[in-house]
């Protein structure tokens, strides 16, 4: 992906040569922060705004990712616990002492 290109459909054009002076890739432009585009010198609110809802909808297409490494020291199960207390039942009359 072309940043400056991607700040121009933004209409954000004045900030291609900071992004370029901090060498801002596709990679590092998915992972700014609002402290981040400070740094760069985004310092009007609005804007600042309008590129983290654009690096987020980055976020939501697809891209190659890393798998983490499998841990073999942990196993995740599916458990499932169920109680039930019937007031009045052969059990709870014999523990109660009285007659089932």
């Amino acid at each position: 992906m072309d940043v400056a290109e991607w700040l121009r459909r933004l209409g954000l054009q004045q900030y291609v040569p900071a992004f370029r002076a901090n060498d801002i890739d596709e990679e590092v432009l998915r992972r700014l922060t609002g402290e981040g585009l400070r740094e760069l010198g985004v310092n009007s609110i609005g804007h600042r705004r309008r590129l983290l809802d654009a690096i987020a909808a980055l976020g939501n297409r697809e891209r190659p990712t890393v798998a983490p490494p499998a841990s073999t020291d942990a196993e995740r199960r599916q458990l499932t616990v169920m109680f039930c207390d019937l007031v009045g039942s052969a059990v709870g009359a014999l523990r109660s002492g009285g007659s089932a």
